[in-house]
């Protein structure tokens, strides 16, 4: 019975387990994760200064973690297609090149949103 999954408890503990190898990895290897990591613990301060309300800090720090997110599922989509082969192909760069699409997206929604904050806290 090796194959049944686990369930309960110990199906969180393997979830954390497999998450905090996945950390380790992202950070070894994505120089751009952890410049976005630095963003948002620069950010963070930052928000709760800026924003007139707990709301806004969320949206604020919101907007990184939503960055942070759309880097690892990038970086995911990359050691998949890597590890298909090494050879060129048509679909395998445009996967990455979709990857890399959401992550220019997420970074824009960073922009917008830090921008309007920064507008309405100095303009009004």
């Amino acid at each position: 019975m090796a194959n049944q999954p686990l369930k309960g408890i110990e199906r969180l503990k393997a979830a954390f387990l497999n998450s905090r190898q996945g950390a380790r990895d992202i950070w070894r290897g994505e120089e751009a994760f952890r410049l976005e990591v630095i963003i948002l613990l620069v950010g963070v301060p930052i928000a709760f200064w800026l924003a007139k309300d707990y709301f806004q800090t969320a949206i604020l720090i919101g907007t990184i973690l939503i960055l942070i997110t759309v880097e690892i599922l990038n970086s995911a989509i990359e050691a998949v297609v890597d590890r298909i082969g090494p050879e060129r192909h048509e679909l395998s760069r445009m996967a990455k090149d979709l990857g890399s699409l959401a992550v220019l997206v997420a970074t824009g929604l960073v922009i917008l949103i830090w921008g309007a904050a920064l507008l309405d806290r100095f303009l009004h």
